[in-house]
């Protein structure tokens, strides 16, 4: 299997930092050769500035095996980096999205596995005329464009004893209820239920699908949107062989007797869902995204500017997304 793709992130934000750790670290995490896509000399600015004797090869993505015991490959980016830890800056922008393209890139060719991505700064981006909500439809619109067929992601935060979906993603909670659909529940459990199938070897994935409301709405004491949107969305999913339960209550579906019940929890909205999982396991979830061409995996956190640049930085969630986008892949190749 060739190695995985690692993008370089945020260069203000923790990636750096934590790339250069988890290969320092990779004997210990029992991590599968991967190489970064970013600028060597920052990376080896980093390492000095942080103190690690990491050394970085400069190489192309077929050369990584061969070097990855002694040295950290880099795959050299046409844009240069320069940043200061905890500083966005705007100029950057082109570097990060040359990281990510090039990375699906790689791997369409198969020169790559899989896709890791390091956390971004969306508003950076986005003052240097970024157009995409975020990394997610970013990378849904290259798989677009690798396959000719329209896709719609789906994020899935992964960790030992959870599987979590948001049905609805980064959405004000106040519009949360206009933009829920019965579709979309749908289609999001559809989604879920295929790539549990193909990317994690479930044979007969079993979903727990929660109401919006307290207590699933109390029997329409609490709201209706459990009668009119959830319970019709279960009902469909059953008639189409997918094993789905709900509308479950949020605040009762997470605790260890009833994880046991279901291989994936679809929740209506982010926080419903990703409280759960980042409380049972910060620092070993893993956000996948699902419904792409390729395998994409990215820690659960974000660009930790406050902390960027101090040696601070907690690598267990990156080791995690490289170990399970090898995992994925090599159960897509099971097939």
């Amino acid at each position: 299997m060739p190695p995985l793709a690692l993008t370089m992130g945020e260069p203000a934000g923790i990636g750096p930092d934590l790339t250069l750790a988890a290969w320092l670290r990779r004997r210990q995490f029992g991590l599968p050769p991967f190489y970064c896509l970013a600028d060597p000399a920052f990376l080896a600015g980093r390492a000095e500035a942080l103190g690690m004797d990491c050394p970085i090869e400069s190489l192309s993505p077929v050369a990584v095996e061969a070097c990855f015991d002694r040295a950290l490959p880099v795959v050299p980016l046409a844009a240069t980096v320069k940043s200061t830890p905890g500083q966005p800056d705007p100029i950057n922008a082109a570097a990060v999205i040359e990281a990510i393209a090039r990375a699906v890139g790689d791997v369409c060719e198969g020169t790559a596995s899989a896709v890791v991505t390091n956390p971004i700064s969306k508003k950076t981006l986005y003052e240097a005329g970024f157009h995409h909500p975020g990394h997610t439809e970013f990378l849904g619109t290259l798989s677009t464009a690798w396959t000719g067929t329209a896709v719609r992601p789906v994020m899935m935060l992964v960790g030992p004893e959870l599987k979590v979906v948001p049905v609805t993603i980064h959405v004000p909670l106040k519009d949360v209820p206009a933009t829920l659909t019965q579709e979309l529940i749908v289609a999001t459990a559809r989604t879920v239920a295929g790539e549990l199938r193909r990317r994690f070897a479930i044979p007969q994935p079993r979903l727990a699908i929660s109401g919006l409301n307290p207590h699933a709405g109390e029997g329409g004491a609490l709201g209706d949107e459990e009668d009119t949107i959830v319970r019709p969305a279960v009902a469909t999913l059953n008639s189409e062989g997918i094993v789905a339960r709900g509308p479950m209550a949020a605040d009762t579906m997470f605790h260890p007797a009833a994880r046991t019940g279901y291989d994936a929890a679809l929740c209506m909205y982010h926080d419903q869902a990703l409280i759960a999982a980042k409380t049972l396991a910060f620092a070993e979830t893993v956000n996948v995204t699902l419904g792409l061409a390729f395998v994409r995996t990215s820690p659960d956190h974000g660009t930790a500017f406050d902390i960027a640049g101090t040696g601070r930085g907690d690598p267990s969630s990156l080791a995690a997304a490289v170990r399970l986008a090898a995992a994925i892949r090599r159960n897509e190749m099971a097939q």
